[in-house]
């Protein structure tokens, strides 16, 4: 009988610390690369947003991880796909750091080094990792009427009166798009084909709907992401998008810059995230907790 390589993986909830909560992400843990045929179809089974793989380097002296949808799409961006693997090393009491300048700490995603800061809660002892994304770059605003339409809502729908539907990138270029309330933005069912259509024109992935939320709740926003263009019809906890979006509320003097903030994503999906956001001179900290949820092997 053919001998099979047994690996260890968690599946953690990410922007949590409660379980079946958050985003769910499974981590592999390799001793190096793997096939590209293998990342996708362990990615494809697993049939979460994103599963990451992971290893730790001594040649780079850093923690090595790439990330993979169920359609066999390697993600670039850093979001809850390489704060959960950052996650479930530290949980995993992997020393992904020791080797580093505890001012210059990174790991390697695909082949960037990408900063981050890593510490654990002093009650729950649940690691917290702040991942340090691109200063935001505003691009171009898609007239609202095509939006509208493509998530099933009327143009008043869309709060035009502070902001535009308008595609932000840190790592990955998404759109932002305001929506006035918290039950419209809960109420609309998006039209995958003709979101499809509008990513492909623009040249952008998701749409990061949001809402300001009331002045007595702890979110500063709260939003839904739908990116059906690399198969994912609603997320939710999206990093990509939350970075984004505290840059453009910043530009937009809505929010202050050095502040921290929260983003309330997954309620529609019975899955309530907590993103913390801060936009910075040089960069935007996007960050959170994480928790375990199953741990087991695989066969390859």
């Amino acid at each position: 009988m053919e001998e099979r390589i047994t690996l260890e993986y968690y599946v953690l909830d990410v922007f949590s610390n409660k379980s079946y909560k958050g985003n769910p992400l499974s981590v592999v843990f390799t001793s190096g690369n793997l096939k590209l045929e293998v990342y996708q179809n362990i990615a494809k089974e697993f049939g979460y947003s994103e599963t990451s793989f992971v290893y730790y380097s001594s040649a780079q002296k850093a923690l090595n991880v790439r990330s993979f949808t169920p359609t066999g799409i390697e993600i670039e961006g850093a979001g809850h796909n390489l704060l959960g693997a950052v996650c479930g090393a530290l949980l995993k009491q992997i020393p992904i750091f020791h080797e580093q300048n505890e001012t210059d700490r990174f790991v390697i995603m695909k082949h960037s080094p990408i900063k981050l800061t890593a510490s654990f809660d002093p009650v729950t002892q649940y690691p917290i990792v702040q991942m340090h994304q691109k200063p935001a770059v505003i691009k171009q605003e898609i007239p609202t009427y095509k939006i509208a339409v493509a998530l099933g809502l009327k143009i008043e729908d869309l709060d035009v009166s502070d902001f535009v539907p308008t595609i932000v990138k840190t790592e990955v270029a998404h759109t932002m798009v305001p929506i006035k309330d918290s039950q419209i933005l809960n109420n609309c069912v998006p039209d995958n084909k003709l979101l499809i259509e509008i990513s492909k024109e623009y040249g952008f992935e998701g749409f990061y709907c949001f809402t300001i939320s009331k002045q007595d709740q702890e979110n500063i926003a709260e939003a839904r992401f739908f990116n059906p263009l690399i198969g994912i019809n609603e997320d939710p906890a999206t990093g990509t998008a939350a970075g984004p979006l505290i840059g453009f509320l910043t530009k937009k003097k809505f929010t202050q810059p050095n502040k921290e903030y929260k983003i309330l994503q997954g309620v529609k999906l019975n899955q309530p995230s907590l993103i913390e956001v801060m936009n910075r001179e040089n960069d935007i900290l996007v960050g959170g907790s994480s928790i375990i949820t199953m741990r087991g092997e695989l066969y390859i």
